[in-house]
């Protein structure tokens, strides 16, 4: 055979192996799996791929999941809630429950119509109907006798909710309490004291280890996903607390407030949100850890609702520049960006500029680590701080107070400002007085090569520089040029905007 031949020969051959691998890949894309596969025999006699079962009897068969599934799924279940909001969603005003949702579509498609409680009321001739929103979300029972957790966010401003158990019965739910701060919900089922439950992890799971997510995804409950932990306290940026658990096991919309289980079949965490760019699966989720659960869950058996302790502080992390500024050898603690007026902290003599090191002695890593130790403590509770403080270590001792159940307003420093002002140009910031005699330099306008272009506005006041109050621009200046005298890299400021009070660490620039 020429080598043309041969050549031939194998570009045919091969193009026939790429249409049946594009062609399996097609079948599996649109839901087909075929276990056994027609093969065409090799011109040489000898088959493309060996008999499915020809190694069997040579291969150990991998370990399933199977008998933990077996053990925790009768403890997930299904919650289904209503809602009057106003018909912010979808409304029921037709025989067709789904009509008007993403899943009229799919379920078409499919050629099935979902058992969905129709929750609409026929009103006079008109048949018209009351409108309610739908909700549905995943739960699973920590007791046997009918407490359950799930989202916040699922049940919140519900009506009634239903729970459907993995049997297949609906029961009424009623809600317990809830806690936004944490996305956590507490409902209770009455009427048995035998229902399957599952318990909270009591350590938390390391990264890599495997996790199985069960729920309710898109309505279809009992639908179990392997993977594996990816990360642990992430911050979402979805408040103070968070805390998050990282998984990459397939988890939807439906799957909130579904439990997340190890394989002892201990729930590791709650599923709450997800990370997509297209409202699906990504292989990115995020768990509320069980620490975080079991003592949310407690307080709203005992109460109905969480309190938390409270110190009164804007603290924000310490970066390795803020370190440097305040002659620190290393970036740790809180830096207290203002203490509240009245809070425990201004009465305790804790002030602006302060880093708190540690509590009870033991050490804070960041602001969010102080965020959620001081949450952790019942109002009431003396604590011990350590603080820095121009170079020097101290320690202070307050009293908790109990966190506000609503954030204090913060002060609306956004004001017309007239674009001109003095320059400063080792920052690259336009200054001007601050109106009325008020505190502080106002930035008028802000050099885009300035070496402070991005962490200034239009709008900022410049409250102190270095520890020191400012109140024109000249003070700045003098500022700037004392600590570059100084052999300072860089100038902390206090600096106050439209979001609140922070400190920033400003690199000097050349004159």
């Amino acid at each position: 055979m020429s080598t043309r031949v041969a050549r031939d020969a194998g570009h045919r051959l091969y193009s026939k192996r790429r249409i049946f691998l594009l062609a399996s890949v097609a079948a599996l894309s649109s839901g087909l799996f075929f276990a056994d596969f027609a093969l065409s025999p090799h011109p040489s006699g000898r088959a493309l791929f060996a008999p499915p079962y020809a190694h069997a009897q040579n291969a150990q068969r991998p370990v399933g999941f199977a008998d933990i599934v077996e053990q925790v799924k009768p403890s997930v279940i299904s919650v289904k809630v209503k809602m009057n909001t106003g018909g912010d969603s979808f409304t029921l005003n037709d025989d067709n429950p789904l009509r008007g949702t993403p899943f009229e579509d799919f379920f078409r498609r499919f050629g099935q119509q979902p058992d969905i409680p129709r929750f609409g009321e026929r009103q006079g001739p008109r048949q018209q109907r009351r409108q309610y929103t739908l909700g549905q979300g995943s739960g699973f029972f920590i007791s046997a006798d009918g407490y359950a957790v799930t989202n916040n966010h699922v049940v919140d401003k519900a009506e009634h909710v239903d729970v459907t158990t993995d049997d297949g019965k609906t029961y009424t739910a009623k809600v317990i309490g809830t806690d936004d701060r944490t996305d956590i919900a507490l409902i209770k089922v009455e009427g048995r004291s035998d229902f399957p439950f599952v318990h909270l992890a009591d350590k938390p799971p390391r990264i890599g280890d495997w996790v199985l997510a069960v729920g309710n995804p898109f309505g279809l409950g009992g639908t179990v996903t392997a993977g594996i932990v990816s990360a642990r306290g992430r911050d979402i940026g979805s408040g103070p607390y968070d805390d998050f658990i990282q998984i990459d096991a397939a988890v939807n919309k439906g799957n909130s407030g579904g439990p997340t289980f190890d394989l002892d079949g201990n729930v590791i965490g709650v599923n709450t949100a997800i990370f997509s760019p297209s409202g699906g699966n990504v292989g990115i989720a995020f768990d509320i850890p069980a620490e975080t659960v079991k003592a949310v869950v407690a307080q709203l058996k005992d109460h109905g609702a969480v309190t938390r302790g409270w110190i009164g502080v804007q603290i924000q992390p310490v970066t390795n520049e803020i370190a440097d500024s305040l002659g620190m050898r290393n970036a740790r603690g809180a830096l207290v960006a203002e203490p509240q007026s009245g809070s425990p902290a201004q009465k305790a003599g804790i002030k602006a500029g302060d880093v708190i090191v540690s509590v009870n002695g033991e050490s804070v890593a960041d602001s969010r680590n102080l965020a959620r130790r001081i949450s952790a403590m019942a109002p009431g509770t003396s604590v011990k701080l350590g603080i820095i403080r121009g170079g020097r270590e101290d320690a202070l001792t307050l009293t908790l107070g109990e966190l506000p159940k609503e954030r204090q307003a913060r002060t609306d420093t956004e004001e017309r400002i007239s674009p001109r002002g003095v320059e400063v140009p080792k920052l690259g910031l336009s200054l001007a007085p601050a109106r009325n005699g008020g505190d502080g330099v106002v930035v008028t306008q802000v050099d885009p090569n300035g070496t402070a272009s991005d962490q200034f506005q239009a709008g900022d006041v410049i409250l102190d520089v270095n520890g020191k109050a400012v109140s024109s621009p000249a003070d700045v200046r003098k500022a700037v040029s004392d600590a570059q005298s100084d052999g300072k890299r860089s100038v902390l400021m206090r600096v106050k905007s439209n979001q609140g009070t922070r400190f920033v660490a400003v690199v000097i620039g050349n004159a």
